[in-house]
C-alpha cells in the first residue's frame, strides 16, 4: 500500500461553558433501536406516536398516544423505572453491546394495557383512551385521559402492568366518558384534556376543548371532584362553542383557544395556548378566576394570537419591489402551534410544534415576544427542516427535565429524544470526509484568439449586483500577463468574496474555485465580455461553477476529520504496525451512536478516525468526543452527521482548491486492457490479439461475462505468451494485459479485440498497444501520460464486495470492490476504473485504478473525479503530458 497522508489542520470556535447549543444533536434516544428507525409497533422497547412525558422520583412516564395523528396510538401510558441506573450519563464511557448504545431504554410497567404488546382502547378502571400527558411529583401519578374526558390518579407509582387507577376526575366514575348538555362546562366536568400537572400539592389540568385551565388546591380523593379556580374562563359554567370554525374568541390576557398544557416552576404558571400560537406566563399562581396572563410568548402582546408573527416579532431581511421591508417566516421570537412550556427553575423549554423545533430561554423572559436564546431541532430560528435526523424532530408534544436531561417526544418519529448539556467544541458539519473535507465547486475561463492592444476584457463574478473586473490589453501583453492581471485583480485584499483564482497557464486559463464548500458553490453565476471588435477571445466552461457536493455525508466505513476545538488532552497518532486501530487515544474516544471510533490521531483541534461499518442501517448518528483532562472528563455537544452509503473522496496534497491528486503511475510494466461486453450466447465467438498471436474463444450455453473473461485469461497464460501476461480486472468484466519485462522495454506491444459482425460477444480493446510503464509518485517531472493506468486514493466508497465489516482493523485479503458502481472523469473525459479495491494494510481506505483515456490533452492541472451513484468527489488535478501535443514521443 503506498503511503497516504490525512492532512492536518485546525479550527477553532472558542471555550465556552457547558449549556445547551443551537442545532445540537440528541445525545440518546428511548423508544427505538437507532434514531431513524422509526418502526411502528409496541413493546417494553418500542413506543409509538408518543406525546406525554415526564420526570419523578428516577422515573420516566411516557403516554403513547397522541392527538396529532400519528400513528400508531398505542393507548397506553410506559413507565421506566431507576433511570439513573438504566441510562447512560453524559460522561459514561460506552461500550458496543447492541447496535447503537445510546440508543436505550426498556419500560417497567405498562398502564392502559395488560402486557407490552397490546393496544386496545378501553373506558375502564384501568383503561384508557388516547392518553396525552402525564405528570408526577414521585408520589402520585396523573394522566390525562384524552378521548375519554377524563384525569386518572394513580394513588402510588403503579407497580404492575394495568394497574388501575385509583380516581378519576372529570367524570364522576370510571365507565363514563359524558360531556355535560349543551356543551355547557361545570367545575366537574371535562372535555378532551391534555395537560396536566402536579406541583406543590396542587394539580393543574388543560381543559383542552373547553378552552380553560382547571386549578385543584389539593390533589382529588375522590371521583369527580371538583376544581378550586378556572382560568382562561369568567366562571366553571360559561358556554363553549365545541366547533372551532365558529369560535370567535379573541386573543386576550384572560381568554384561551385550546390549551395543551399547564405547567409551574413553583413560581410562574406556563400554559400552552395552542389556538392562539402563544405561551401565557403569569409570574405567580393564579389563585382567583379568569386571572389575567402577565405576558405572552409566541406574540408581541397579549392580545395577537398569528402563527409566526415575524411581522412584529422579527428583524426584517430586506425590501420587497415597493421598498417595504420583508420578514422571515419565522424566528426565534415566533410560535406555530405550540404544545407544551417547561421551566426547570432557571430557563423556559418551549416544544413548537407546528415549527418542529424546541426553543430554550437562558432565563424566564419577562415580557411579551422575547426570543429564545437558542433553539434545538433546527439549525436555526429561520430554518424548519424536520425529518428524522438526530439533530430534528417532528412536531415535539412534550417534554421533561430531570436536572441533566431534557426529554422531548417526538411524536411522528415515534421517539423519545435526551439532550443534555455539554461543551460546544465542534460545530455543526464538524465531521468530514478525511479526503475531501469540502468539496468546492469550480469553474474555468480559457483565452485564446490574439492580443491587440486596448481591446478590454472584463470577467464578473456573482450575477446581478456581482462584481466586475476589467483589464485594457496593452502593448507587448501575452496571455500569461493578461490572465496574471485578472487573477490579480480577483484575488485583490480580501479577494473577491465567492471565488479564488489560480492561473492555469499550459491551458491560458483561469480555475475559479468557490470560496464557499458545498453544493452553496454551484449557485456562484459567473461571465466573460470582451470590448466591440476585440481579436482576444474568452470563454467560460458554463454559466454557473459547478462540481460543489457535501462532504459531511458520511459512508460507512469512511475515514473521517472531526475539527474542532479542545477535542483531546494532547496529540497522539495510532501504531503503524498495528493491526487493529485503537479506540482510545491520548485518553480520548470518538462515539458515533455509542458506538466507539477506531482512532488513527487525535489532537486538540482535530480527530482522525473511521466510521463504524455498523451505522450502514440508518441515515443519520449522532457524534461527540469524551476525553479525560487534568479537571476530569469532558463530552462535547453530540452533533448529527448524515449517513449515506456512499460519498466517495479523494485523497490529495494540501493547499487551495482543486489540490493535487495523491497519484501513482499505475505499474513498472506496460499494461493494456480488454473488455468484454455484451450478452452471452451460445456459439459466439471472439478473439484477443497479441501482436500476430491470437487467442479465441467460443461462448457455452452456461458461459457469464465473468466466465468468458476468464476463459481469455486461461488461454493467454496456458499458452504462455512470449511477452504478455493476463488476468481479471477487479471491476466490471474486463482482461488485464501486462507485459513481462519491466520498464520502457514493454512498451508498444500491439494488442487487439474482435468479435465476429451479428454476435453478441462485444471485446473491445481499450489501447492498441501496452503503454505506460512508470513507477511512482506522479508529479509535473513525472507526469502522466494519455492510456496509462494510474492510482489514486480515497475513502467514503461504502461497503465492499465480499462484504467486509472489520471496523478499525487493517484489510489485508483478496482484491474487493465496492457495492455501488464507479465511475471517473480526468481531464473532461472518461476515465476506466480498472478497480476499486480496500488497499491492502489500509483502514478505510480504497485505492482506484483508473486507465486514462488515450486522447487526454496536456494540461499540468487536469482535473479528476471519482463518482457513486448522485454523489462526485472532490475535484483533485494532476499533471498529464500527451506527446502528440509536444512532439516527444511515447
Amino acid at each position: 500500500m503506498k503511503s497516504v497522508l490525512i492532512l492536518t489542520t485546525t479550527f477553532a470556535i472558542g471555550a465556552l461553558a457547558q449549556d445547551f447549543t443551537t442545532g445540537q444533536a440528541a445525545r440518546m434516544v428511548i423508544g427505538q433501536r437507532t434514531f431513524t428507525d422509526q418502526r411502528p409497533g409496541a413493546s417494553d422497547e418500542l413506543v409509538g406516536g408518543v406525546s406525554g412525558v415526564a420526570y419523578a422520583a428516577n422515573t420516566l412516564f411516557v403516554a403513547d398516544a397522541n392527538r396529532v395523528g400519528a400513528i400508531p396510538q398505542n393507548h397506553r401510558v410506559l413507565i421506566y423505572k431507576n433511570l439513573s441506573g438504566t441510562l447512560p450519563q453524559p460522561t459514561d464511557e460506552l461500550f458496543f453491546d447492541r447496535p447503537c448504545p445510546v440508543c436505550t431504554g426498556r419500560a417497567d410497567v405498562v398502564l392502559g394495557q395488560p402486557d407490552f404488546a397490546k393496544t386496545e382502547f378501553k373506558l375502564k378502571q384501568d383503561g384508557l383512551r388516547t392518553p396525552t400527558a402525564v405528570a408526577s411529583d414521585g408520589r402520585i401519578l396523573a394522566v390525562a385521559d384524552t378521548d375519554n374526558n377524563r384525569i386518572l390518579i394513580w394513588n402510588s407509582i403503579p407497580s404492575v402492568n394495568g394497574q388501575p387507577a385509583d380516581v378519576v376526575l372529570g367524570q364522576p366514575n370510571f365507565t363514563s366518558a359524558a360531556i355535560p348538555p349543551g356543551n355547557v362546562p361545570n367545575n366537574k366536568s371535562m372535555r378532551g384534556p391534555q395537560g396536566v400537572w402536579i406541583q406543590n400539592g396542587k394539580l393543574y389540568v388543560a381543559d383542552t376543548q373547553n378552552h380553560r385551565v382547571l386549578i385543584y388546591n389539593s390533589i382529588p380523593t375522590s371521583n369527580g371532584a371538583a376544581a378550586d379556580v378556572v382560568l382562561g374562563q369568567p366562571d366553571f359554567n360559561t358556554f363553549v362553542e365545541p366547533d372551532l370554525t365558529q369560535q370567535k374568541v379573541d386573543a386576550k390576557a384572560t381568554n384561551m383557544l385550546n390549551p395543551v398544557s399547564v405547567t409551574s416552576d413553583g413560581v410562574h404558571l406556563f400554559v400552552t395556548d395552542l389556538g392562539h400560537n402563544r405561551v401565557l406566563v403569569w409570574n405567580s399562581i393564579p389563585t382567583r378566576n379568569q386571572t389575567p396572563a402577565d405576558l405572552a410568548l409566541g406574540q408581541p402582546d397579549v392580545t395577537s394570537a398569528i402563527p409566526n408573527n415575524s411581522e412584529k416579532l422579527c428583524e426584517a431581511t430586506g425590501k420587497d419591489a415597493d421598498g417595504k421591508d420583508t420578514f422571515p417566516k419565522r424566528c426565534l421570537a415566533t410560535l406555530d402551534f405550540p404544545r407544551f412550556a417547561l421551566s426547570d427553575g432557571r430557563r423556559l423549554f418551549i416544544a413548537d410544534g407546528g415549527n418542529d423545533r424546541v426553543l430554550i430561554y437562558g432565563t424566564i423572559p419577562a415580557q411579551s415576544g422575547a426570543p429564545a436564546n437558542y433553539v434545538i431541532g433546527q439549525l436555526g430560528g429561520g430554518i424548519n427542516q424536520a425529518s428524522d435526523s438526530t439533530d430534528s424532530m417532528r412536531t415535539p408534544m412534550s417534554m421533561a427535565w430531570d436536572g441533566t436531561n431534557l426529554y422531548v417526544t417526538d411524536s411522528f418519529n415515534r421517539r423519545v429524544m435526551v439532550y443534555s448539556v455539554a461543551m460546544p467544541k465542534i460545530p455543526y458539519s464538524g465531521v468530514r470526509n478525511a479526503a475531501s473535507r469540502e468539496i468546492f465547486a469550480v469553474g474555468g475561463i480559457t483565452f485564446a484568439g490574439t492580443i491587440k492592444e486596448n481591446d478590454e476584457i472584463t470577467i464578473k463574478i456573482g450575477g446581478d449586483g456581482g462584481k466586475e473586473y476589467k483589464y485594457k490589453l496593452v502593448k507587448d501583453d501575452t496571455f500569461g500577463k493578461v490572465i496574471a492581471a485578472l487573477i490579480k485583480a480577483i484575488n485583490a485584499g480580501d479577494g473577491d468574496p465567492k471565488v479564488l483564482a489560480i492561473a492555469n497557464p499550459v491551458l491560458n486559463g483561469i480555475v475559479l474555485t468557490s470560496r464557499a464548500g458545498g453544493s452553496d458553490g454551484n449557485a456562484v453565476e459567473y461571465a466573460v465580455t470582451t470590448s466591440d471588435g476585440a481579436t482576444i477571445t474568452v470563454t467560460t466552461s458554463g454559466a454557473t461553477l459547478s462540481g460543489g457536493q457535501d462532504a459531511a455525508k458520511i459512508a460507512p466505513g469512511a475515514l473521517v476529520t472531526i475539527l474542532g476545538d479542545d477535542l483531546a488532552p494532547r496529540t497522539e497518532s495510532a501504531p503503524e504496525d498495528r493491526k487493529t486501530l485503537p479506540t482510545t487515544l491520548a485518553d480520548t474516544q470518538v462515539y458515533f451512536d455509542g458506538i466507539r471510533a477506531p482512532l488513527l490521531m487525535v489532537s486538540p483541534t482535530m480527530i482522525n478516525a473511521q466510521i463504524p461499518f455498523e451505522v450502514r442501517d440508518r441515515t443519520s448518528v449522532n457524534a461527540y468526543v469524551r476525553a479525560q483532562f487534568p479537571d476530569g472528563v469532558r463530552v462535547t455537544t453530540p452533533i448529527a452527521v448524515t449517513i449515506v452509503l456512499e460519498n466517495p473522496g479523494i485523497f490529495a496534497d494540501p493547499g487551495p482548491d482543486p489540490r493535487p491528486a495523491v497519484a501513482y503511475h499505475g505499474s513498472p510494466y506496460a499494461i493494456g486492457t480488454v473488455s468484454v461486453d455484451g450478452s452471452v450466447k451460445a456459439g459466439d465467438a471472439g478473439t484477443i490479439t497479441i501482436e500476430d498471436r491470437e487467442y479465441s474463444y467460443t461462448v457455452k450455453a452456461e458461459d457469464t461475462l465473468a466466465t468468458i473473461r476468464d476463459a481469455f485469461v486461461d488461454l493467454i497464460n496456458a499458452s504462455a505468451d512470449e511477452k504478455v501476461t493476463a488476468s481479471a480486472a477487479t471491476s466490471f468484466t474486463r482482461i488485464r494485459l501486462r507485459a513481462k519485462v519491466a520498464g520502457p522495454d514493454g512498451n508498444g506491444i500491439k494488442i487487439g479485440a474482435k468479435s465476429p459482425d451479428g454476435a453478441q460477444l462485444v471485446l473491445t480493446a481499450f489501447n492498441v498497444e501496452l503503454c505506460c510503464a512508470n513507477q511512482g509518485r506522479i508529479t509535473e517531472e513525472n507526469p502522466a501520460i494519455p492510456g496509462e493506468t494510474i492510482i489514486v486514493y480515497a475513502t467514503g466508497l461504502g461497503l465492499p464486495e465480499p462484504r467486509v465489516e472489520t471496523t478499525g482493523e487493517r484489510y489485508e485479503g483478496p482484491s474487493t470492490e465496492p457495492q455501488e458502481f464507479v465511475s471517473s472523469l480526468a481531464g473532461g473525459k472518461t476515465a476506466n476504473v480498472i478497480g476499486a479495491s480496500l488497499a491492502q494494510g489500509g483502514v478505510g481506505l480504497y485505492e482506484v485504478i483508473l486507465e486514462l483515456n488515450s486522447d487526454i490533452p496536456t494540461n499540468p492541472f487536469t482535473q479528476l473525479t471519482i463518482a457513486q451513484n448522485i454523489y462526485v468527489s472532490n475535484i483533485v488535478t494532476f499533471p498529464v503530458v500527451n506527446p502528440k501535443d509536444t512532439g516527444t514521443p511515447p
